[in-house]
């Protein structure tokens, strides 16, 4: 099983993220922020990847340290699971309807973190949490991951719709890249022989 669990603490936060990628899709989320926390639980539920997170932050202040602190934790302990990414697929891409609202997510497992971030909102806030967030929380976990992450909302209306949308189309990307291919289950897939940096 490929498994990890970190810990980081900072003077803003302190969170635990457990991640099992060979998983069904079991979470169990505390991080305050009601509405990252519906977020998380999607993404694990589609990804098929356990996720447990304890999350303590300066709510008092805001929720930007601990949205895009959580990012940084589970994408640690996703990149920590993974390992020398033998036999993955390493690619995966989405195109995923929520009623009026289509999102495009495509990735790359490359050690090369970078995000692309083409979503638009027109409110500044859903429910309590303002919606700038959540690139905090997809530039974090891209950055940590080591992944090339690229996601565009095409069209929608409900600001809740769009940014659902890009949590399931990230976890069914992912669901797609970390599987496991039985036709070079011993690989690492790149030409190159490594995946790590600018290698």
């Amino acid at each position: 099983m490929r498994k990890a669990r970190v810990e980081r603490n900072t003077n803003e936060t302190q969170i635990t993220a457990e991640v099992n990628l060979d998983g069904t899709g079991i979470y169990d989320v505390q991080t305050g922020v009601g509405f990252l926390d519906h977020m998380l639980e999607q993404l694990s539920r589609h990804s098929l990847m356990d996720l447990t997170v304890r999350a303590k932050g300066d709510l008092h202040i805001d929720f930007h340290h601990t949205t895009e602190d959580a990012g940084i934790a589970i994408g640690q302990a996703f990149a920590k699971a993974l390992g020398d990414k033998k036999g993955i697929y390493r690619y995966g891409s989405c195109l995923l309807p929520m009623d009026e609202a289509l999102t495009r997510v495509a990735l790359d497992i490359s050690s090369r973190p970078y995000l692309i971030w083409n979503v638009t909102f027109s409110r500044d806030k859903i429910g309590d949490m303002d919606t700038e967030l959540f690139r905090e929380w997809f530039q974090g976990f891209a950055q940590a991951a080591g992944i090339t992450l690229h996601v565009e909302n095409l069209y929608g209306e409900n600001n809740h719709h769009i940014v659902e949308s890009c949590f399931k189309a990230l976890a069914r990307s992912l669901r797609d890249a970390i599987e496991i291919d039985a036709r070079k289950a011993d690989a690492i897939p790149s030409t190159k022989g490594v995946l790590g940096g600018s290698l």
